[in-house]
């Protein structure tokens, strides 16, 4: 029998060294060039040193193909190196694997990855988490801060761990419900459901009134009462998209646009608009 086969196979803790060294580490080490590469070699190490440690030329080969330049959304983002990490292992395994299928799942899998995580991790966990902190932080009430960042600590390492163990156990598999039609479907329901989880925080968080009054017949209303019995939250609606037009069309930061914000309300309220 060829001693190859006969190695043995990546326990448990080796697997959680690949998981949390990537997923702790991945913009640790950075640069235009290679983006979280870095952390990928650093997460092999490890490995290399269970199959290669006697191979130094199948060493370099596996460190120098994890250090191309590699990016996506990092908590879903483990879901390639679960299924990378089931290749490489058959690889070192001996197992009829080219050595180039690895940086090709990488280079397939990533920009997907990134379509689906960014919708689910930044548009929707983000924003309900931090719309629930900002409850509790009501009158300065430090629980707000304190939830977010447990809640936050907690959701972000289990998704990039159950990411990664069920890319590893599907392997290729996985690749089939990532990718294609698949994926534009997932993110498309994703973005759909971000959308509605903005807008709700939008129209519960944002406070925005105008002290105006205005005749209507021989009386005198408040122009935020006739608003309200037109369009309910109308003015907070349109902060939100003269904001997204700002940012979207204009291409303006969210820095200057928060100041743009600023000054409006700021002039609003000093002429008695709001």
């Amino acid at each position: 029998m060829d001693k190859q086969t006969e190695k043995p196979r990546l326990t448990k803790k080796e697997l959680r060294q690949i998981w949390y060294r990537w997923g702790f580490t991945h913009l640790s080490s950075m640069s235009y060039e290679k983006l979280q590469a870095h952390a990928w070699a650093f997460s092999y190490l490890p490995f290399v040193e269970k199959y290669y440690k006697n191979a130094p030329d199948a060493k370099k080969r596996l460190l120098v193909r994890h250090s191309m330049f590699y990016n996506t959304e990092p908590q879903t983002g483990q879901i390639i190196n679960g299924i990378v990490a089931s290749m490489e292992e058959e690889i070192a395994l001996g197992k009829d694997v080219p050595e180039e299928l690895p940086i090709n799942i990488k280079a397939t899998l990533m920009g997907p990855l990134a379509g689906i995580g960014d919708s689910l991790i930044q548009g929707i966990i983000v924003p309900v988490l931090l719309s629930i902190a900002m409850g509790m932080a009501t009158n300065g009430n430090p629980i707000g801060p304190i939830f977010y960042i447990l809640a936050y600590g907690i959701l972000g390492p289990l998704i990039s761990y159950l990411s990664f163990f069920n890319g590893y156990r599907l392997g290729l598999n996985a690749i089939d419900n990532i990718i294609g039609d698949n994926v534009k479907r997932i993110t498309d329901a994703f973005n759909v459901l971000g959308i509605m989880v903005v807008g709700g925080l939008a129209a519960g968080n944002i406070i925005l009134n105008s002290q105006l009054e205005i005749p209507m017949g021989e009386s005198i209303k408040p122009l935020q009462e006739v608003l309200d019995g037109i369009f309910p939250k109308i003015l907070p609606l349109c902060m939100v998209l003269l904001a997204w037009w700002l940012i979207s069309v204009k291409q303006m930061t969210a820095t200057t646009v928060i100041l743009i914000l600023t000054a409006i309300t700021s002039v609003g309220v000093v002429i008695g608009l709001f």
